[in-house]
Formats: C-alpha cells, structure tokens, sequence
C-alpha cells in the first residue's frame, strides 16, 4: 500500500513537471515585444547580426538604468 502511494506520488509530480515545461516551451515561441522579427528574406547571417545587436542594446539599456538601493536596518 505505501508502495503504491509513494508511486501514485510519483506520477503526479512528473505530470506536473511536464505541464509546466509545456507553457515554458510555449511561451519561448512568441517573439518578446521588445524585440521586432527578423523579416523572412533575410539571411541567416544578417538575422544573428541583428539578433546581436538588439540583445547589445538591450543589455546596454539595462545597464544604464539605476539600481534600486536596499533599505537601510
């Protein structure tokens, strides 16, 4: 009997975990809305250069925005 909970447990936390990888890989094919499509005529090198530098401009935006301070105790 504890046997068959300790699998049934088992099952149900596979399910779980298989769910949630599913909306995790579905939310990876939408294009963030901060980052336009690459259009479809382009090639495959222009596409990673345009890749890279959005992914530049955007690490370089987040760097130059200021860091919220902890409170001080």
């Amino acid at each position: 009997m504890r046997t068959i909970f300790g699998v049934l447990s088992l099952l149900i936390a596979v399910a779980i975990v298989a769910v949630l990888a599913k909306k995790q890989m579905g939310a990876l094919t939408v294009a963030p809305t901060g980052m336009p499509a690459a259009p479809a005529s382009a090639t495959l090198p222009q596409q990673s250069q345009q890749l890279q530098q959005q992914v530049k401009q955007s690490v370089e935006t987040t760097l130059q925005q200021a860091r919220p301070m902890p409170d001080e105790k």
